[in-house]
């Protein structure tokens, strides 16, 4: 079976310097994190080569019986994990996820509300650049000027103006508890459906350290890596009313076979996540957010809203003179990884922006604590004050590298 031309040594040679850079690296990309070696083993397993079409019990290959119970699994413990009426499991993305929502919910024209990219909200909740702002008549939502948090003033304004049939909850980098009741209690007064994307929290949920959207909401979605650690792909909770829909929404309606493998790897994050010490990395990840957070706002930097509540937050940079581009290019330079970021109101463009995203799942996992958010937001702030000194940029590299060797990343690969 290609044993001679099996081995690819010019790909194995490339995910080996990506395995360097990442032990060598402190990454606080809000929406990364490093799987169990058990998610990563799911996924490079034989389930790869299975093709199950349809749902358990119902497919159109034959074959399936051991994935039927995989996808099985995959489901209940997503329900019982989120307290769930009904669980899907085979989106590949959370953008596809939300995606079969707006398609088992909406026609083509319908009316979406959801919050403004430019204020922390996701493409798929309304930008016109996306599906979701092409096939439906999308407005947005924003935070206000003075607290930087959510309007929900104007979320009401909004709806009872437009009269959407769906609202979305939920953002990408926006760092405030939502107010999820709230949300329904105006998606009621207009006669909307209501979905929360819980893409980002998805993991502090499951732990208790997040308020659950799934009483108040008509459907769910999420993605599975981020704070869950699970494998990239993406999941849909809803109310038992809508399965039917959902499911038929996924499958024939915009995807085709489910990734069996993706789908293991999902389940076994799930269980991960019904676990004690899952709740208290949780519980972690807010802490060193907040640390964090404080450390740099101590060394003069403006934190968005003031603060976070979860795994993440916005810098803004406008008052040291440069731009969330700059912050991402010279922290990467020292191996800090971020990314750059508008900030409510910014008066940047979304490639150059006022501000960048800092999160703390990645090197919660690795075992950092407080007092590594100290040394991290030292390095930070060393940097961003003298962006063109090599001499800083060099002794911080040094100091990253010092910083991560202590807490290896996959010492077993």
């Amino acid at each position: 079976m290609f044993e001679e031309i099996e081995q690819d040594q010019e790909i194995s040679e490339v995910i080996s310097r990506e395995l360097a850079r990442q032990r060598k690296t402190v990454n606080l990309i809000a929406s990364e994190n490093f799987t169990p070696l058990s998610v990563l083993e799911a996924q490079g397993s034989i389930l790869t080569n299975k093709y199950a079409e349809g749902y358990p019990g119902n497919r159109y290959y034959g074959g399936c019986a051991c994935v039927d119970e995989v996808e099985t699994l995959a489901m209940e413990r997503a329900r019982k994990l989120f307290q769930a009426d009904h669980a899907n499991v085979q989106p590949h993305s959370g953008s596809q996820a939300n995606m079969a929502v707006y398609m088992a919910s909406l026609k083509p024209g319908d009316v979406i509300l959801g919050q403004r990219l430019d204020h922390g909200g996701h493409l798929t909740h309304g930008a016109a650049v996306n599906f979701s702002g092409r096939f439906f008549k999308a407005y947005g939502y924003g935070v206000s000027r003075r607290t930087e948090t959510i309007d929900y003033d104007e979320v009401r304004e909004l709806a009872r103006k437009y009269r959407p049939r769906l609202i979305i909850c939920g953002t990408s980098a926006y760092s405030r508890i939502i107010n999820f009741a709230l949300f329904r209690e105006i998606a009621d007064e207009v006669g909307a459906l209501l979905m929360a994307d819980m893409a980002h929290f998805a993991g502090l949920v499951a732990a208790g350290v997040y308020p659950s959207p799934i009483s108040h909401v008509h459907f769910t979605t999420s993605t599975t890596h981020k704070t869950l650690c699970g494998p990239r792909g993406g999941l849909i909770l809803c109310t038992g009313e809508f399965a039917q829909a959902v499911d038929k929404s996924v499958f024939p309606g915009i995807q085709g076979g489910p990734l069996m493998h993706v789908i293991a790897a999902k389940a076994i994050c799930f269980r991960i996540a019904l676990s004690d010490e899952f709740k208290e990395y949780q519980k972690r990840i807010v802490d060193n957010a907040r640390a964090l957070a404080q450390a740099l706002g101590d060394r003069g930097f403006r934190i968005v809203s003031g603060g976070t509540d979860i795994h993440l937050f916005l810098v803004d940079l406008t008052d040291h003179g440069i731009t969330g581009r700059e912050a991402e290019d010279t922290l990467g330079r020292v191996g800090i990884v971020v990314n750059k970021n508008a900030i409510p109101y910014d008066t940047r463009s979304r490639s150059i922006t006022s501000g960048i995203r800092v999160g703390t799942p990645a090197m919660t996992q690795r075992g950092m604590g407080k007092t590594e958010m100290e040394r991290i937001a030292e390095i930070m702030a060393t940097v961003l004050s003298d962006i063109k000194n090599e001499e800083v940029a060099t002794k911080a590299a040094r100091q990253v590298e010092e910083l991560t060797s202590d807490f290896p990343l996959y010492p077993e690969l």
